[in-house]
Protein backbone atom coordinates (compact mmCIF):
# COMPACT_ATOMS: atom_id res chain seq x y z
CA UNK A 1 0.00 0.00 0.00
CA UNK A 2 1.40 3.51 -0.73
CA UNK A 3 0.82 6.26 1.60
CA UNK A 4 2.76 9.26 -0.02
CA UNK A 5 4.55 10.16 -3.68
CA UNK A 6 7.25 12.93 -3.91
CA UNK A 7 8.52 14.44 -6.68
CA UNK A 8 11.48 11.90 -6.73
CA UNK A 9 10.43 8.66 -3.96
CA UNK A 10 7.25 6.41 -3.39
CA UNK A 11 6.67 5.92 0.11
CA UNK A 12 4.92 1.96 0.71
CA UNK A 13 4.46 -0.91 2.84
CA UNK A 14 7.24 -3.55 3.25
CA UNK A 15 6.28 -6.93 1.76
CA UNK A 16 7.88 -9.79 1.75
CA UNK A 17 9.78 -8.89 -1.89
CA UNK A 18 11.70 -6.45 0.34
CA UNK A 19 13.45 -9.29 2.07
CA UNK A 20 17.03 -8.78 0.38
CA UNK A 21 17.19 -4.98 0.39
CA UNK A 22 16.25 -5.32 4.66
CA UNK A 23 18.85 -7.82 4.88
CA UNK A 24 21.86 -5.17 3.43
CA UNK A 25 20.26 -1.84 5.43
CA UNK A 26 19.96 -3.88 8.30
CA UNK A 27 23.65 -5.05 8.33
CA UNK A 28 25.28 -1.74 7.66
CA UNK A 29 27.33 0.00 10.23
CA UNK A 30 25.71 2.75 10.42
CA UNK A 31 22.43 0.79 11.09
CA UNK A 32 24.26 -1.30 13.50
CA UNK A 33 26.22 1.60 15.63
CA UNK A 34 23.17 3.98 15.88
CA UNK A 35 20.05 1.85 15.91
CA UNK A 36 21.31 -1.62 17.00
CA UNK A 37 22.23 -5.04 15.64
CA UNK A 38 18.79 -6.99 14.84
CA UNK A 39 20.43 -10.48 13.97
CA UNK A 40 18.86 -10.49 10.78
CA UNK A 41 21.60 -12.58 8.94
CA UNK A 42 19.86 -14.54 6.13
CA UNK A 43 17.06 -13.89 4.08
CA UNK A 44 14.86 -15.52 6.17
CA UNK A 45 15.68 -13.24 9.01
CA UNK A 46 14.95 -10.56 6.87
CA UNK A 47 11.36 -11.96 6.25
CA UNK A 48 10.73 -12.61 10.08
CA UNK A 49 11.49 -8.86 10.80
CA UNK A 50 9.68 -7.61 8.05
CA UNK A 51 6.19 -9.42 8.84
CA UNK A 52 6.99 -8.38 13.56
CA UNK A 53 8.26 -5.35 12.78
CA UNK A 54 6.91 -3.21 10.27
CA UNK A 55 3.85 -5.46 8.89
CA UNK A 56 2.50 -6.65 12.37
CA UNK A 57 2.76 -2.48 13.54
CA UNK A 58 0.70 -1.63 10.26
CA UNK A 59 -2.05 -4.35 11.95
CA UNK A 60 -1.56 -3.00 15.23
CA UNK A 61 -1.83 0.22 14.82
CA UNK A 62 -2.34 1.27 11.08
CA UNK A 63 1.01 2.25 10.44
CA UNK A 64 5.19 1.88 10.69
CA UNK A 65 8.19 1.70 8.84
CA UNK A 66 7.85 2.58 5.34
CA UNK A 67 9.83 1.25 2.35
CA UNK A 68 11.15 4.65 0.32
CA UNK A 69 12.10 3.85 -3.16
CA UNK A 70 13.16 5.91 -6.04
CA UNK A 71 10.20 6.61 -7.76
CA UNK A 72 11.40 6.17 -11.71
CA UNK A 73 13.74 3.27 -10.90
CA UNK A 74 11.75 1.47 -8.19
CA UNK A 75 14.99 1.18 -6.54
CA UNK A 76 14.84 0.46 -2.52
CA UNK A 77 16.88 3.42 -1.06
CA UNK A 78 15.79 3.54 2.65
CA UNK A 79 13.29 3.39 5.29
CA UNK A 80 11.43 6.16 7.08
CA UNK A 81 8.22 5.77 9.16
CA UNK A 82 6.05 5.94 12.48
CA UNK A 83 6.26 3.76 15.17
CA UNK A 84 4.48 3.55 18.24
CA UNK A 85 6.57 2.14 21.10
CA UNK A 86 5.65 0.96 24.49
CA UNK A 87 8.32 2.86 26.08
CA UNK A 88 7.37 6.22 24.56
CA UNK A 89 3.70 8.30 25.40
CA UNK A 90 4.36 9.59 21.82
CA UNK A 91 4.18 8.41 18.31
CA UNK A 92 8.47 8.11 16.79
CA UNK A 93 9.80 9.23 13.73
CA UNK A 94 12.50 6.81 12.10
CA UNK A 95 14.52 6.77 9.14
CA UNK A 96 17.62 5.18 7.75
CA UNK A 97 19.31 5.25 4.03
CA UNK A 98 21.84 2.85 2.44
CA UNK A 99 24.90 4.97 2.13
CA UNK A 100 24.66 5.09 -1.33
CA UNK A 101 21.76 7.66 -1.32
CA UNK A 102 22.89 9.72 1.53
CA UNK A 103 23.81 13.34 0.57
CA UNK A 104 20.93 13.61 -2.22
CA UNK A 105 17.89 14.84 -0.26
CA UNK A 106 15.94 12.13 -0.09
CA UNK A 107 16.04 11.31 3.62
CA UNK A 108 14.60 15.07 4.56
CA UNK A 109 11.74 14.91 1.23
CA UNK A 110 10.69 11.04 2.89
CA UNK A 111 10.60 12.48 6.28
CA UNK A 112 8.21 15.12 5.78
CA UNK A 113 5.97 13.69 2.87
CA UNK A 114 5.89 10.91 6.41
CA UNK A 115 5.37 13.80 9.07
CA UNK A 116 2.86 15.39 6.40
CA UNK A 117 0.91 11.70 6.54
CA UNK A 118 0.88 11.55 9.97
CA UNK A 119 -0.44 15.03 10.44
CA UNK A 120 -3.22 14.80 7.69
CA UNK A 121 -3.90 10.90 7.53
CA UNK A 122 -3.44 10.00 11.07
CA UNK A 123 -4.27 12.92 12.96
CA UNK A 124 -1.05 13.56 14.92
CA UNK A 125 -0.54 16.64 16.55
CA UNK A 126 2.51 15.45 17.64
CA UNK A 127 5.61 13.42 16.72
CA UNK A 128 9.14 12.55 18.48
CA UNK A 129 12.48 11.44 17.51
CA UNK A 130 15.11 9.43 19.61
CA UNK A 131 18.38 9.07 18.50
CA UNK A 132 22.12 8.39 20.18
CA UNK A 133 23.92 11.62 21.62
CA UNK A 134 26.55 11.07 18.93
CA UNK A 135 24.53 10.40 16.17
CA UNK A 136 24.98 14.07 14.55
CA UNK A 137 23.53 13.59 10.93
CA UNK A 138 20.50 12.31 12.52
CA UNK A 139 20.04 15.61 14.59
CA UNK A 140 20.57 18.41 12.02
CA UNK A 141 18.09 16.05 9.76
CA UNK A 142 15.49 16.35 12.06
CA UNK A 143 16.67 20.46 13.20
CA UNK A 144 15.60 20.53 9.25
CA UNK A 145 12.46 18.91 9.77
CA UNK A 146 11.16 21.46 12.56
CA UNK A 147 12.31 18.99 15.62
CA UNK A 148 14.11 20.32 18.70
CA UNK A 149 15.63 18.68 21.35
CA UNK A 150 13.50 18.31 24.55
CA UNK A 151 15.86 16.05 26.86
CA UNK A 152 18.10 13.13 27.60
CA UNK A 153 16.49 9.87 28.89
CA UNK A 154 17.30 6.53 29.54
CA UNK A 155 15.29 4.29 26.76
CA UNK A 156 13.80 1.18 28.96
CA UNK A 157 14.17 -1.67 26.84
CA UNK A 158 17.89 -1.19 25.94
CA UNK A 159 18.90 1.18 29.33
CA UNK A 160 20.46 3.65 26.67
CA UNK A 161 20.91 7.02 27.27
CA UNK A 162 19.01 8.74 24.56
CA UNK A 163 18.12 12.07 22.77
CA UNK A 164 14.31 12.43 22.59
CA UNK A 165 13.47 15.44 19.91
CA UNK A 166 9.75 16.86 19.44
CA UNK A 167 7.82 18.36 16.93
CA UNK A 168 4.24 19.57 15.96
CA UNK A 169 3.47 16.70 13.32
Amino acid sequence: MEIAETERLRIRWFNDNDSRFILELLNEPSWIRFIGDKDVRTLQDARRYIENGPVAMYGRVGFGLYAVELKEKRELIGMCGLIKREALEDVDLGFAFLPAFWHHGYAFEAATAVMSYGKKVLGLGRVVAILSPDNDRSSKLLEKLGFRFESTFTFKPTNQDLHLYAAAA
